[in-house]
């Protein structure tokens, strides 16, 4: 019979560098020899990267908050079901891009969604599976804004979530952080560091999960 494998997320608000800790787990996980599935939220089948492109575009009207976080959900229940649940269940060990953390920060913490709702709405998407470990890249709204833009070189539009106000970013850090005290599986990495420091601290974290 194979084992179940584990699940590990990674969270952060725009240029936390999540894009790099993802790969710096990979290769820790890799290199155990664990067959490893990345993906991301939303998204992660076709289905739930077109509702992504929908999160992400602009629109004429505005997006209410809880239509926002309903389409979050939507892909998750998709995500969920036809990759994330099936790969646990044959062994494979699957990394994360976001889960339902972010949406306690962006659509409870930024947007006011009522947490209540996004409980329930978590309870009916996908029950008892959460992550074994969340790894939340912590960093200074200023100081990720400024790496986001640096990193993209002005040289793309930026989406609708990132054209949001600075107070909006402020209330999703506040929320990860006061999600990041109540539950031991998230670890909180401070991202503001250089980038060797950060991988130590991963690193560390997701040694915890081996024996």
């Amino acid at each position: 019979m194979t084992a179940r494998g584990r699940f590990i997320s990674l969270e952060g608000s725009e240029g936390a560098g999540k894009t790099t800790g993802l790969e710096c787990v990979r290769r820790v996980l890799a290199a155990r020899g664990l067959p490893v599935v990345t993906t991301r939220e939303p998204g992660g089948t076709p289905l739930a990267e077109a509702i992504r492109e929908l999160l992400l575009r602009r629109h004429d009207e505005t997006v209410q908050p809880l239509a926002e976080t309903l389409l979050v959900f939507a892909a998750r229940a998709q995500h969920v079901a036809t990759v994330i649940a099936p790969a646990l269940e044959r062994g494979a060990w699957v990394l994360c891009d976001r889960f339902t953390d972010s949406t306690f920060a962006y659509q409870a913490g930024g947007r006011g969604v009522d947490s209540r709702a996004v409980d329930w709405l978590a309870e009916r998407t996908h029950g008892r599976c959460w992550p074994d470990l969340t790894l939340y890249l912590d960093v200074p709204v200023l100081k990720g804004i400024e790496r986001a833009r640096t990193r993209t070189g002005g040289r793309s539009q930026p989406d609708r979530f990132e054209r949001e106000e600075l107070d909006f970013f402020e209330r999703v850090r506040d929320a990860y952080r006061r999600r990041a005290a109540q539950h031991s599986r998230i670890v909180t990495i401070d991202a503001s560091r250089d980038a060797a420091a950060v991988r130590r601290a991963l690193e560390a974290a997701v040694e915890r999960l081996f024996p």
